[in-house]
């Protein structure tokens, strides 16, 4: 029957990005086969399109003159596909082609010549968007303008039109998307002599050309008294039409540190536990935005102008806190504000026994909830009752731990990471059951073990005991969840199943930042760039005011060699933090490898304090970075004896004492004056050697001893170790950090006379994103490349002038 039949339908959302060619039908039928053939290519060829097909998350439907494509990943991954295509039409202005995107419902079908099809609202809508335009438009729904408005890269480029009459009277509110290189910034013919275009509230409006606005000022002149109103209209027009602020969602919240009031100032770990808590059990709530505590903890329990403080972190409400504490009793004031109109939600005190401080985070949450009008999910509402442990005791040793956790990643020193371990393991102790605690040790180990000092094999596996321990409690916390995925990732470079994990955490946690900037890192070491850009850009709206995102998305952009992106990001993060290491590290690079300006890069360097190294542990492949950025400046001007006095100072501990050393080695190799220290080398050479007994997959170890092993004139030994250090960490394997060990075997057969294949190399590694490790401006001034600077090999690969320039070239 037809009601049974109907209800087997099985609708589900897809983004569509519908496409065709204007003016097919006018062309002769040799044109339309070989432009259908030139279209196909090039949307086979975009990145969107091979990731979502790898996926079996891609549905196509071919139209004639073009195609529907049905993306199920992402709603952004239409729009980026649209961008590409439009990008490669550039080299084909034969080609005119419009394209229209909606997220709708789409369901499988099988259609009278019994093969597989695609219908529903969400391919006709699709379909009726692209309709209004002409060629070159990439017009979007409003639905779909509305979910890009969320993202701070996206609003410039949307600019809202109006409704369009479409077929059989039906009216479709449409959005432009353009930049100034990409899309179709003129108003659709179809919208040129429409009135529904101020029927809603545009987006952003497209401001006139600079040749027309001359039009009209030279009328203005010629008629007199009547230019005047012309100018009046104009700019109420543009008034009118202007972008309005940055749409701020209703459900959207940040917890502000809590006070601490307590008598015992020590006792502020407790508050911040308090806040954090909270804040991560809303955090689990998808129907509202929650803004990080690493954003949060910028400012003041209560700040004075709370209105530019909702701003700045994007969020409608802001809740307020202070907690006071006197031996085994506690006293919670929480107040909920509508920053937009200064106004109290609601405010609440509550006295407890310590014991039952679990009971006021969850009723605070649930009232949260309640007051943003928030929809809960059965397991939303389980995680906003659910206590970590029930022990005060082993509570305040696991609040005691996160407090070192936070100080330990600050800083990156060994000292806070140590004592949080030993917290947290108080805490299991206490409370055997305590899920969090065991999650949170695992990934305290992990921190050392990626930032400071690797891990043996023993100790991983011991880590892995912790995690499994973890998700045995509590298969459903989300910290369990991220700390299997930072094992895979941080442990073992297993990328996919790190994904996997990070995937299930935003699941039960949708608001978990360090999930969404984990998955945003392992796309980035899977050469997957945009996804990478992608997962940054969404982390930085929950998480608007640390320095470290920003700084990430412009180490990105260095990579992939978009050097004015880059530099715009790196000034985002130094903006927020202005000794940022990750955000100075973008800046000094985007400099050199960018520009080949030393100068520049020394100007931005001097800002940081003295004390503060560019060396970041898990990118140290090549001899910059084995000598640190910072001091390799001086390399660069070829200052040898300034780069060496930067190393004078002598460390009794064995790593150190080995890193220094072997930093000094190198500077005497590119000065030509490795001879002048062999007492160094020969003790940098046994300490070398007995790290990598120890650690035998030590890749850093590697680098150092093949510089040593070039200064003791050992060529074999030193070319054997260094492709052994690249073969530890291959470009497939990691894509960002691969490249510097690629590069650092490249230096190494410059400097042992094997030019060609260091050339080799260079060619291949500037075809590919791998900004980090080589560019034309780099090559010219760095002194590394002086042995075979006059190979005609190299001479020709510096005249060439070919690197890839982003990852679509």
């Amino acid at each position: 029957m037809p009601t049974e039949q109907s209800s087997d339908v099985k609708f589900e959302i897809g983004h569509v990005l519908f496409i065709d060619i204007v003016g097919y039908s006018k062309l002769l039928i040799n044109e339309q086969s070989e432009q259908i053939q030139t279209l196909r290519e090039i949307v086979r060829g975009t990145e969107q399109f091979r990731l979502a097909e790898a996926e079996g998350k891609l549905l196509r439907l071919p139209t004639g003159d073009g195609g529907a494509l049905v993306f199920r990943n992402s709603p952004e991954a239409p729009v980026l596909c649209a961008m590409e295509i439009n990008k490669a039409l550039k080299s084909h202005p034969e080609l005119q082609v419009r394209m229209g995107i909606h997220s709708g419902p789409v369901n499988a079908v099988v259609d009278l010549n019994e093969q597989a099809n695609i219908a529903g609202a969400g391919i006709n809508i699709a379909q009726r968007v692209m309709d209004c335009g002409d060629a070159g438009h990439i017009l979007l729904s409003k639905r779909v303008a509305d979910d890009l408005e969320q993202y701070p890269r996206w609003r410039p480029h949307l600019y809202h039109l109006g409704e369009c009459e479409v077929k059989h009277g039906h009216k479709v509110d449409i959005v432009n998307l353009f930049t100034a290189e990409l899309g179709n910034s003129e108003r659709p013919k179809r919208l040129a002599t429409t009135g529904s275009a101020t029927a809603l509230a545009p987006v952003q409006t497209k401001p006139a050309s600079s040749h027309k606005l001359a039009l009209i000022i030279a009328t203005c002149v010629a008629i007199g008294a009547l230019a005047i109103g012309c100018l009046f209209f104009w700019q109420r027009r543009e008034a009118k039409h202007s972008s309005p602020a940055p749409t701020i969602p209703e459900k959207s919240i940040a917890v502000l540190p809590f006070e601490n009031l307590s008598d015992d100032k020590a006792n502020a770990y407790f508050a911040d536990g308090i806040q954090d808590d909270i804040l991560t059990k809303l955090a689990s709530i998808a129907d509202l935005k929650v803004i990080s505590r690493t954003s949060t903890s910028k400012y003041k329990s209560r700040p004075e102008d709370l209105k530019t403080v909702a701003q700045q972190l994007g969020v409608a409400t802001v809740m307020e806190g202070t907690v006071q504490r006197a031996g085994e009793k506690v006293r919670i004031n929480v107040q909920l504000i509508d920053a937009r109109a200064d106004a109290h939600l609601w405010a609440k005190s509550y006295d407890r026994d310590l014991k039952d401080v679990f009971a006021v985070e969850s009723e605070v949450s649930q009232e949260v909830a309640d007051a943003l009008r928030a929809k809960l999910s059965l397991s939303e509402a389980k995680a906003l009752a659910t206590a970590p442990t029930r022990d005060p005791a082993a509570y305040d040793f696991f609040l005691k731990g996160e407090y070192e956790l936070r100080e330990g990643e600050s800083v990156l020193t060994s000292e806070p990471f140590d004592r949080a371990d030993a917290y947290y393991r108080q805490a299991l102790s206490r409370d055997p059951n305590f899920a969090l605690a065991a999650a949170r040790l695992a990934h305290t180990r992990l921190a050392r073990h990626w930032y400071l000092r690797s891990t043996t094999p023993a100790e991983l596996d011991e880590i892995k005991t912790i995690v499994d321990r973890a998700l045995a409690l509590a298969p459903d916390l989300a910290e369990s969840h991220v700390a299997l995925g930072v094992f895979y990732y941080w442990g073992h470079r297993q990328y996919e199943p790190a994904l996997k994990e990070f995937r299930r955490a935003l699941e039960l946690q949708p608001n978990n930042v360090n999930a969404r900037k984990y998955c945003g890192y392992v796309y980035r070491r899977q050469g997957q760039w945009e996804r990478c850009l992608a997962e940054l850009t969404k982390a930085e709206e929950l998480d608007p005011r640390a320095a470290e995102t920003p700084g990430n998305i412009g180490e990105t952009y260095v990579n992939l060699r978009q050097w004015n992106e880059a530099k715009r990001a790196g000034s985002r993060s130094l903006a927020l933090d202005p000794h940022h290491i990750i955000g100075m590290r973008v800046l000094v690079g985007t400099c050199v490898n960018g520009e080949g300006d030393i100068e520049g890069a020394k100007r931005a360097l001097a800002t940081l304090p003295a004390s503060t190294r560019l060396t970041v542990k898990a990118i140290r492949g090549n001899v910059a970075n084995l000598i640190d950025e910072g001091i390799y400046l001086h390399v660069l001007e070829r200052d040898f004896p300034a780069a060496l006095k930067e190393w004078e100072t002598e460390s009794a501990e064995p790593t150190e004492r080995a890193r220094r050393l072997s930093a000094r080695v190198a500077l005497r190799v590119l000065a030509g004056a490795a001879a002048s220290a062999t007492g160094e080398t020969e003790e940098a050479r046994a300490l070398l050697e007995e790290t990598l007994r120890e650690r035998p997959d030590d890749a850093f170890a590697m680098t150092q001893l093949s510089w040593v092993y070039v200064a003791l004139g050992r060529n074999a030994d030193a070319l054997r170790v260094a492709h052994q250090a690249a073969d530890s960490l291959p470009i497939e394997r990691d894509a960002l950090n691969g490249t510097l060990f690629a590069l650092g075997l490249a230096q190494i057969q410059a400097r042992t006379g094997e030019a060609r294949e260091a050339v080799k190399a260079l060619r291949q590694l500037l075809s590919i994103p791998a900004g980090w490790a080589v560019s034309l401006k780099r090559l010219k001034i760095d002194p590394v490349w002086d042995p075979i600077r006059n190979d005609p090999e190299f001479q020709q690969l510096l005249a060439a002038g070919n690197e890839q320039i982003g990852p679509n070239k």
